[in-house]
């Protein structure tokens, strides 16, 4: 079983709150890559945003998320993360205008989405990803989230189609409060 579990689904579905209580209960994780580039953007005054400069942010997406894997590789036990290096290369491919992890041979004859598959085949995570669905009810905009309900969903919908084509099992998370959806998790790996 890799050690490398993916937290994934519809933007302000809750992730970042199950990664603090599964943090709290004593897991490693790893903190979303998005709302780390934009701190350090802002920080710095660049411009790699992704209401400024789209691919430019994706590319360094792609780039923490690959050396977050890295650095996560010294240690046991699992680790947690608040999406991920697939998260990184749909969104990407998507600004490029192509269909990430498309059946093999489609995305491959547009040059691109074979690249991307390839690049997320060699980077593997735990068979089972965890899916945060859309929830109306606790989504809110900020100044990192940017975008609305909407394109959060058509994200959602994009990252339900390439997860289970590289192989992965979605485990679509209940509406329930946040310790029930970690006693999910943890039971479903058979680490609770």
């Amino acid at each position: 079983m890799n050690r490398f579990v993916i937290l994934s689904g519809c933007s302000g579905g809750g992730k970042s709150t199950l990664i603090e209580a599964l943090r709290r209960r004593g897991h490693r994780v790893v903190e979303e890559p998005g709302r780390r580039i934009i701190a350090a953007e802002r920080a710095r005054g660049g411009r790699a945003l992704p209401w400024v400069d789209l691919a430019a942010f994706l590319d360094r997406a792609i780039a923490m998320a690959l050396a977050d894997r890295a650095a996560a590789a010294a240690g046991t036990g699992l680790v947690f993360f608040d999406r991920g290096l697939v998260d990184a290369l749909v969104a990407r491919a998507h600004c490029a205008g192509e269909t990430a992890f498309a059946a093999e041979g489609a995305g491959a004859a547009r040059g691109g989405s074979g690249e991307w598959a390839a690049l997320a085949r060699a980077h593997p995570s735990n068979r089972a990803v965890f899916f945060v669905p859309p929830w109306p009810g606790i989504f809110r905009t900020d100044g990192d989230r940017r975008h609305g309900l909407a394109e959060a969903v058509a994200e959602y919908d994009r990252l339900a189609a390439a997860y289970p084509a590289l192989g992965h099992t979605l485990h679509v998370l209940p509406k329930v409060p946040v310790e029930t959806r970690a006693d999910h998790v943890l039971a479903i790996l058979g680490a609770g």
